[in-house]
């Protein structure tokens, strides 16, 4: 049996984690990160998995257990490496993911640093995903049980050493299994709604966010169509996604979409939906997982977005470490800024950041 830390969020999921972590007879603590800004009211994080709300369900959940709880006060890193960044992704006109930011600087960087460093052996959350280890040794990232419920595009950046030091209980169950076993231990979140916002967000108004620390990225500017006529005018880059239809206010029935945002220029650029399909990509920032590297090109499954399909594509190494990113069939708007995550079937190849993009006839560079 191992000493294992559980990262508490005050949900089910974190909460089901750690009670069939003490089914197995572990020496399990509960440990819960203080994440909130301090520049937003706690009574705005009740429902989060960042508040005074989320702290007390998590107490509670550890006090029925009958394992410790502790909480760790990590808002200042919270502040800069996760929020920092998403309202600076943003301002540079890219469309960032706040979850994987956090899962790569606090969760599994800072927070596991913490926990070994407390002699705990393991780190246990309530991801729905998989790990295993591979016929060559390799630690593996594996898509959950409940594809429905499936993390592992938000985990594509943990590393072999991270995952030797994870666990991911609830990865095994459905979700409805997962509640039912928080029933069956008397937990208080056992029927909790699942959290739908961004954490740091809880009026769902991220533009709001980006317009007090970044205020270039809410001016308001042009938008163009791709002649390169003037047809409206934005409300702050920082409030659009490529892709994006809504909002844009356009006269006109036929529907446009923002295909490029130019964050230096301080304008959109609007076309139809053909122009949003993307041909082809360019990933930085690559980590591999289930392989060392990428020696040869190769046929896989892409995820664009986290709630995006795979499609499929080929993959082939570029320079700088630079994956180039072929695709059979065109997805829509992959965004510069957003991850990318390649699969062989179950398993996790690696993941990266979407960096240059070829819509069609055109060639974005963030």
């Amino acid at each position: 049996m191992a000493r294992v830390a559980v990262a508490m969020s005050g949900g089910v999921d974190s909460a089901a984690a750690a009670a069939l972590l003490v089914d197995e007879g572990h020496e399990v603590v509960g440990f819960t990160m203080n994440l909130w800004p301090a520049w937003v009211p706690q009574t705005e994080g009740g429902a989060g998995c960042c508040g005074v709300g989320a702290i007390d369900d998590a107490r509670a959940a550890a006090r029925t257990l009958g394992i410790p709880h502790y909480v760790l006060n990590l808002r200042d890193a919270f502040e800069r490496e996760v929020i920092g960044y998403f309202t600076g992704e943003y301002a540079r006109g890219r469309t960032p993911n706040p979850c994987i930011a956090c899962n790569r600087a606090i969760k599994f960087r800072l927070l596991l640093e913490r926990v070994l460093g407390l002699e705990m052996e393991l780190l246990a959350t309530g991801h729905y995903a998989r790990v295993r280890r591979g016929p060559d040794g390799r630690h593996q990232l594996l898509r959950a049980v409940d594809r429905r419920k499936d993390q592992s595009y938000v985990l594509a950046g943990l590393d072999q050493a991270q995952l030797a030091h994870v666990r991911f209980p609830v990865g095994a169950h459905t979700k409805p299994a997962v509640r039912e076993i928080a029933r069956a231990h008397r937990l208080g979140v056992a029927d909790k709604p699942d959290s739908q916002e961004i954490c740091f967000v809880p009026n769902g108004d991220y533009a709001d966010v980006v317009a007090r620390l970044e205020p270039a990225a809410a001016r308001p500017g042009p938008i163009y169509d791709l002649a390169g006529d003037r047809v409206g005018e934005h409300r702050g880059v920082a409030r659009y996604t490529i892709g994006q239809r809504r909002g844009l206010g356009l006269p006109g029935r036929a529907p446009r979409y923002v295909v490029t945002i130019d964050a230096e220029r301080n304008a959109l650029v609007v076309g139809d939906a053909a122009a949003v399909r993307c041909d082809e990509l360019w990933a930085a920032d690559v980590n591999w997982i289930a392989v060392p590297s990428l020696d040869a090109e190769r046929d896989v499954t892409v995820r664009v977005r986290h709630a995006a399909s795979d499609v499929p594509a080929t993959i082939a190494g570029g320079p700088d470490g630079r994956v180039r990113v072929r695709f059979a069939t065109p997805p829509r708007a992959a965004a510069p800024g957003q991850a990318i995550v390649f699969y062989d079937g179950d398993v996790v190849l690696g993941g990266g950041v979407i960096d240059g993009v070829q819509y069609r006839e055109r060639d974005v560079n963030a």
